[in-house]
C-alpha cells in the first residue's frame, strides 16, 4: 500500500522549490557582494564633536560587513573595496511627553555618509538611521542609553547602505 502522506508532502516539497529555483530569486548578499566585493576593509573618521560614538559606528559596520553582506573584513590592502564611514552628529528629539509635560521618549536620529573606495571607482552614499527609546519623565539621558540609541540607529543607517548597494548591484545585473 502507498502512503499517500509522504507522497503529498514529497510533492509539496517540490512545487516549494520549484517555485522558488523559478522566480530567479536571489539574496541581497549576492547583489551586495557583486558592487563591494568578498573582502572589505572599514574606517571611521573621528567626529570632534562626539569621539566616544566612533568605537560604536565603527563595530556596527564591521559586524554589517560579516553579517550582512557575508564578506571578509580585511586590512586596507588586501581588501577589494574600501567604506570610509563619517557620522554627522547625533540629533535628539523629543517625542513623547507625559500628562505634566515632561519628556518621556525621545527619536536618536544618526546620518552617515559612506564613501566605498575600490580599485574601479569611487562613490559616495548617505544614510540615516534612528532608534526610539524611553526615560522617565523628568529623567537625564545617560550616557550608556545615549550609546545604545546610537548604536541601533547606526544599525538602522547600515542597513540602507546595504539596501542602497543591494539595489545597485540588482540594477547592474540588468
Amino acid at each position: 500500500m502507498i502512503n499517500l502522506f509522504n507522497i503529498k508532502n514529497t510533492l509539496i516539497l517540490f512545487i516549494l522549490l520549484f517555485s522558488l529555483i523559478g522566480c530567479g530569486y536571489t539574496p541581497n548578499a549576492k547583489f551586495s557582494r557583486d558592487v563591494l566585493g568578498e573582502k572589505i576593509s572599514t574606517s571611521v573618521i573621528i567626529s570632534a564633536q562626539d569621539p566616544q560614538n566612533t568605537v560604536v559606528i565603527k563595530d556596527a559596520v564591521d559586524k554589517a560587513v560579516i553579517e550582512v553582506f557575508h564578506a571578509s573584513l580585511v586590512t586596507q590592502d588586501r581588501s577589494d573595496s574600501h567604506l570610509v564611514i563619517k557620522m554627522a552628529t547625533p540629533t535628539y528629539t523629543p517625542i513623547v511627553y507625559d500628562e505634566n509635560g515632561f519628556i518621556t521618549g525621545y527619536r536618536m536620529s544618526i546620518t552617515l555618509n559612506i564613501t566605498k573606495h575600490s580599485k574601479a571607482s569611487s562613490k559616495s552614499y548617505n544614510t540615516r538611521g534612528f532608534h526610539d527609546f524611553s526615560v522617565a519623565p523628568n529623567a537625564i539621558v545617560t550616557d550608556q542609553d545615549r550609546f545604545k540609541a546610537i548604536g541601533y540607529a547606526a544599525q538602522r543607517a547600515i542597513k540602507a547602505f546595504v539596501a542602497q548597494v543591494s539595489a545597485e548591484g540588482a540594477r547592474a545585473k540588468k
